[in-house]
């Protein structure tokens, strides 16, 4: 009996997820370790120098609760990104089976990336509040609607890269560059609201931004986030890129499989 091609997508999705969950956390050794060290040494290292400059507040929010939502929220977004930009080139061998295809790759290695994402937020976030971190919850829906919008354009910066990549590999080494440059203007280390107008409005041109002040809006209750904040562009943005990377490839399929 055939199997209509939905089922056969789903059993695909979902090999290659068992797949890409055991390399991830059990490719090498203390991997879950490591998983979550990247995050942590980045957030304890602002911590301090925030600390070492007596800044306990910025922006009307905890200093360490301000850099931790942020950096969180970043991360999200960077490990989905870069995950699935090595996603076609990691799975090539697959491709000799008809059912997988390179952009099966991308959007599994994205949500195994969201969901290891959320299992590190919890455990950070539990650490803070028990080291006497004040957490609050603000708006649960404007936080979820932020953080699904950083995900997603992870999600299609993944998509749109990895046929960038894979076509043209020194284009590779320069979108990994452009991650930190994004950090900076995206206020994850520094607050927007400081930035003079009419500079905030271009660097407001980065929807990544939006994201990391809209969870941070919906938090901290009396954070005073950018005027500009709209996570409206946010999705807008992500969904643009969204179809840029779907069109790209269905219109290099054969040659992402060749290669």
């Amino acid at each position: 009996m055939t199997r209509p091609p939905w089922q056969v997508t789903l059993a695909v999705w979902r090999a290659l997820l068992l797949r890409e969950a055991v390399s991830r956390l059990f490719g090498r050794r203390a991997a879950l370790f490591w998983l979550l060290l990247e995050p942590v040494a980045h957030m304890a290292f602002f911590v301090f120098i925030f600390t070492v400059l007596r800044m306990r507040h910025v922006g009307g929010m905890d200093t360490a609760l301000w850099i931790i939502t942020g950096m969180l929220a970043f991360f999200l977004f960077r490990r989905t990104a870069i995950q699935g930009q090595a996603a076609v080139g990691a799975n090539q061998a697959l491709y000799a089976y008809r059912q997988v295809k390179p952009v099966d790759s991308v959007l599994v290695r994205g949500l195994l990336e969201g969901l290891l994402m959320f299992i590190v937020a919890a455990i950070v976030l539990t650490g803070a509040g028990l080291w006497g971190i004040p957490l609050q919850l603000h708006a649960p829906l404007t936080v979820a609607s932020a953080l699904v919008g950083l995900w997603g354009l992870g999600m299609a910066w993944g998509l749109a890269t990895s046929v960038a990549a894979e076509l043209v590999p020194e284009l590779g080494n320069i979108l990994g560059m452009l991650m930190m440059p994004l950090m900076l203007i995206s206020g994850v280390i520094f607050p927007l609201s400081a930035i003079p107008y009419p500079w905030r409005e271009w660097i407001m041109f980065n929807p990544i931004a939006h994201g990391v002040e809209g969870v941070r809006a919906g938090i901290a209750p009396f954070y005073h986030a950018v005027p500009e904040l709209s996570l409206a562009y946010l999705h807008g943005f992500t969904l643009v890129v969204l179809f840029l990377g779907l069109a790209l490839h269905v219109r290099f399929q054969r040659r992402l499989v060749a290669l």
